[in-house]
């Protein structure tokens, strides 16, 4: 441990003594620990004086890095304050962000991981969750709702290992996508006509691809007059609803009760009346009660982790399976082949630039499912890019009927669906 190191984490612990014998919450009543911490930094100056250590060059900045670490976030107060990070990582001691170019850099202040975890009980100070030797996992929104934090403690990991991801404070549309070059003019028109109607539509791509940006900007092109019910792990949708809700899972309490689930909560919204239920992140046992969702008569939206579009309607099955319910691979796989009408697949490159990076976030292809004799998944891609940053083109094949029917109903009079499709007519 460096010289520099190891005064400051003297000093924080004399600090973090002080602090809890006068029942000072640094928080609240910042000036009053600023005073415990330069009470706390003197009594070092006095023994480095004294040989038992090396005198401090800047006092000054001392105080204000351990007042930032009791009152703020420590070595994050400062990324946190920057609208340009992505995503902050911590291994132990060890503190990295990744910014929106793409580039993961290094903090330049050293720290330690003593000090990590208590930024890390801050940040879950104001939640429901806990992090500790009965519950060393855990996820939760975070800053206002503003980022979602995971942390694992040992013995689950070998030492503190977290990830906090920050979420754009815009709300995206699928405008403004097309403007990122996620999407073409002609697909966002297209998938903002399929949001007119309670077609059921899956979301896939690899963590960090803009699965959840997409499906908050389809959300946002759905009618005010539909029932939207979103049930997520942890909430990140963030669309204005006139006519629905949001519903976030419930971890267990410290006596293992009270639980609520996300496949709870798809049962309950099932109850709702809802024109669309959306999952965000399907991994489990919930994917088994949106097969009930077709029986309801109302279309789905949810994102699911995959290498491709094909693989994203694997992934689903194989979760539904995990219910547990004794219900065959081929029924599930029948169900979700009439239920599901697009596929929407998005990848996540990084693509140097002299002296830097960019970060691509793009949709690389659109299928619709189309009647299978045989029960199982049969695809025609409407939408196809071949290579990231190519353009995403249309195929020149047309919806099947059953989803085309329900999309002309949508049209203006005079309008064919090729028209949409190769991008010709503009929709609202």
């Amino acid at each position: 441990m460096s010289a520099s190191l190891h005064a400051y984490d003297v000093i924080r612990r004399r600090a973090l003594e002080l602090v809890e014998e006068h029942q000072v919450d640094p928080a609240r009543d910042r000036e009053e620990a600023r005073t415990l911490v330069e009470r706390a930094v003197e009594e070092y100056q006095e023994r480095a004086l004294r040989g038992q250590g090396r005198r401090l060059a800047d006092p000054g900045r001392m105080e204000d890095r351990v007042i930032r670490s009791l009152a703020d976030f420590g070595p994050l107060t400062g990324l946190l304050a920057r609208t340009d990070v992505e995503e902050i990582f911590v291994e132990g001691s060890r503190v990295t962000y990744l910014e929106a170019g793409g580039r993961l850099r290094a903090i330049d202040e050293p720290t330690t991981e003593e000090e990590n975890r208590h930024v890390v009980d801050r940040l879950l100070a104001g939640t429901d969750r806990r992090l500790d030797a009965s519950n060393p996992m855990v996820q939760a929104r975070v800053l206002d709702g503003t980022a979602r934090l995971t942390a694992v403690i040992p013995p689950i990991a070998d030492r503190l290992s977290v990830t906090l991801r920050r979420y754009a404070l815009r709300r995206e549309t699928l405008s403004s996508l097309v403007e990122l070059g996620s999407l073409t003019k002609a697909a966002a028109g297209f998938l903002s006509l399929v949001m007119q109607t309670r077609a059921s539509v899956l979301v896939s791509g690899p963590p960090g691809a803009g699965k959840t940006s997409l499906l908050s900007a389809m959300l946002a092109a759905a009618p005010a007059t539909h029932c939207v019910r979103c049930c997520e792990e942890v909430r990140e949708l963030s669309v204005p609803l006139v006519h629905g809700s949001f519903y976030e899972a419930r971890p267990p309490a410290v006596d293992g009760s009270g639980e609520i689930t996300l496949r709870d909560l798809v049962k309950t919204v099932l109850a709702m009346r809802p024109d669309r239920i959306v999952v965000g992140e399907v991994r489990g046992a919930e994917a088994f009660e949106l097969t009930r969702a077709v029986n309801a008569g109302c279309g789905f939206a949810c994102t699911v982790h995959a290498n491709s579009a094909r693989d994203a309607l694997e992934a689903l099955v194989n979760a539904a399976l995990m219910a547990g319910e004794n219900v065959e691979d081929g029924i599930v796989r029948r169900i979700f082949a009439t239920a599901i009408d697009l596929v929407v697949h998005l990848d996540r490159t990084v693509a140097p630039r002299p002296g830097t990076t960019t970060v691509r976030r793009e949709v690389m292809e659109i299928l619709a499912l189309v009647p299978s004799l045989h029960g199982d998944f049969s695809t025609q891609p409407l939408f196809t890019r071949s290579a990231p940053g190519s353009t995403l083109e249309w195929t020149g094949a047309l919806p099947p009927e059953g989803l085309a029917d329900r999309l002309r109903r949508r049209l203006p009079k005079g309008v064919g669906m090729a028209a949409v499709l190769e991008g010709s007519v503009s929709l609202p």
